[in-house]
């Protein structure tokens, strides 16, 4: 009798494969509330992690102090950066006559050239701006009801976010010994492996994030600063946060700069300026700091990346865009250690170069026949 073969065939594997997909997309919609806080929270544990370590094992800390001692410092380096921002938002506001002098006399430039151009008169321009403007009015209540709702589920998910990372500190040990638990005996090697190489990618991955983060925002600051550029300070902020989103934040962060220049200067030469040296920057950030200082730690083909970015946009709008990189890391670090996982790790990754060798043929060698006299 012959033996049938165990494995399924192509197309079994293939809707496998898809119906999976489909269900963890579900489940990552449905679960949002509660999924995207537990992986930011994954991320702040790993950074804070050494930290937490050091106060614990040489401060002699109780693991609980220690945890906490470390969210108190993470969370007060945010509140720095926030009060920056803020403050230097309020001083923009001040500024907002000149912004609508300046928007007012631009809009009528543009309904003269409109007119000229496509022979549609101001009267009829101004009419279809007065009915889109009441429109905007007649909806002005529910916008700041879904505006105050936005900001009281902003509160309770930093609030959720700080409470995970904090317990996932203090109970790292039995979240590790549940992995270890959940896999057979033979593979607690590799459940430690995937582990440790999580901590060390994601890590380098954050800290290089921010150091890129840092050095965008100089240059961003020294360069606004030469041009004269005002709230230079407020615009290198914004380049560089809004630079951590791949290929679509440095955009948002150029549309936004230009605005606010256009509104505090109206010069279109400053204009021009900025959308320069934005271009200037993000040239040498993708090209000479990205490679070096974040794509060395994470190891993800553009195409996978963009791919990411555009999915996690789908399934959770702006945190997933900022979630995807490092989770897509995660995803390829499992991949590469686990065998059935292997070919979706050669789709993640980047193409190996293979080096060409040069290889010189061999002189031969001559044969010496010794001649034995008797």
């Amino acid at each position: 009798m012959p033996l049938v073969k165990s494995t399924s065939s192509f197309s079994t594997r293939f809707a496998a494969i898809l119906i999976s997909v489909i269900a963890i997309g579900y489940i990552a919609v449905i679960a949002e509330k509660i999924i995207i806080p537990l992986v930011f929270a994954l991320l702040f544990s790993i950074l804070l992690l050494p930290l937490a370590k050091f106060f614990e094992v040489k401060l002699k800390f109780s693991r609980g102090a220690a945890c906490g001692v470390a969210i108190l410092l993470f969370v007060t380096g945010i509140v720095i950066v926030s009060y920056t921002i803020g403050s230097q938002i309020s001083n923009l506001l001040q500024d907002w006559p000149l912004f609508r002098d300046q928007l007012q006399s631009s809009l009528s430039d543009l309904q003269k050239w409109i007119a000229l151009t496509f022979h549609y008169n101001i009267q009829k321009q101004k009419t279809y701006i007065n009915n889109a403007a009441s429109g905007v009015i007649s909806g002005g209540t529910s916008f700041i009801g879904s505006t105050l709702l936005s900001v009281s589920s902003l509160i309770l998910f930093i609030v959720l976010t700080l409470i995970y990372t904090f317990f996932m500190l203090l109970y790292r040990r039995v979240l590790l010994k549940f992995l270890i638990a959940l896999v057979n005996e033979e593979n607690n090697v590799l459940v430690n492996d995937v582990v440790s190489n999580i901590q060390i990618v994601i890590r380098k991955y954050i800290l290089g994030l921010l150091l890129e983060m840092l050095i965008v925002a100089s240059l961003c600051w020294i360069s606004f600063g030469i041009l004269g550029i005002k709230y230079f300070i407020l615009l290198g902020l914004i380049t560089a946060l809004f630079n951590i989103v791949p290929y679509v934040g440095i955009f948002t962060a150029l549309l936004l700069s230009a605005l606010v220049t256009f509104a505090t200067t109206g010069a279109s030469t400053h204009l021009l300026l900025i959308v320069i040296t934005i271009i200037i920057i993000h040239l040498i950030d993708s090209n000479i700091l990205l490679p070096f200082i974040v794509g060395s730690k994470v190891s993800i083909n553009a195409l996978i990346t963009v791919i990411g970015v555009v999915a996690g946009e789908m399934l959770w709008g702006l945190p997933g865009m900022f979630l995807s990189v490092p989770v897509i890391a995660m995803a390829k670090i499992v991949c590469d250690r686990v065998e059935p996982l292997k070919p979706w790790a050669i789709i993640l990754g980047h193409e190996k170069e293979e080096k060409k060798v040069l290889k010189f043929p061999r002189k031969k060698k001559k044969k010496t026949v010794q001649v034995v006299q008797e």
